[in-house]
């Protein structure tokens, strides 16, 4: 099993979707930003790194949304999705095909990862982001 984070970013009422570049597993699908931990990271720790990487971002990590199994044909998951803020920088397209900040209503027009199925039904259960 492959320990993988995501981000869950507000920003007022809508979140940040990434698109998956064409060439990889389940290209062109929708999901969180984030990736898999590298040894002798926290899982934060490799959220803030998958981040910085991919958007060009300073993340700041909240708690945990909710977490996962899912086993894909290739690879099983256990996906760990955390509240986060960006703490620093505007996100830029350096890995994915494209980003998107859509509310929960407009989860139904996008194809997401099989892995993100039970975290959206959970996020259009509740319907708005969390309050502090």
């Amino acid at each position: 099993m492959v320990e993988v984070v995501a981000a869950l970013i507000w920003d007022g009422e809508r979140f940040l979707i990434c698109q998956r570049p064409a060439h990889k597993a389940r290209g062109l699908l929708w999901e969180f930003v984030g990736g898999k931990v590298e040894p002798g990271e926290t899982k934060e720790q490799a959220l803030v790194r998958e981040c910085r990487e991919e958007l060009d971002i300073q993340l700041r990590v909240g708690p945990v949304f909710m977490d996962v199994v899912h086993a894909y044909p290739d690879i099983t998951v256990h996906l760990t999705l955390f509240e986060a803020a960006i703490a620093a920088g505007e996100p830029k397209l350096l890995e994915h095909a494209q980003l998107r900040w859509i509310t929960v209503g407009e989860i139904p027009r996008y194809d997401f990862c099989p892995a993100d199925e039970g975290i959206l039904k959970k996020l259009a259960e509740r319907g708005s982001p969390r309050t502090d």
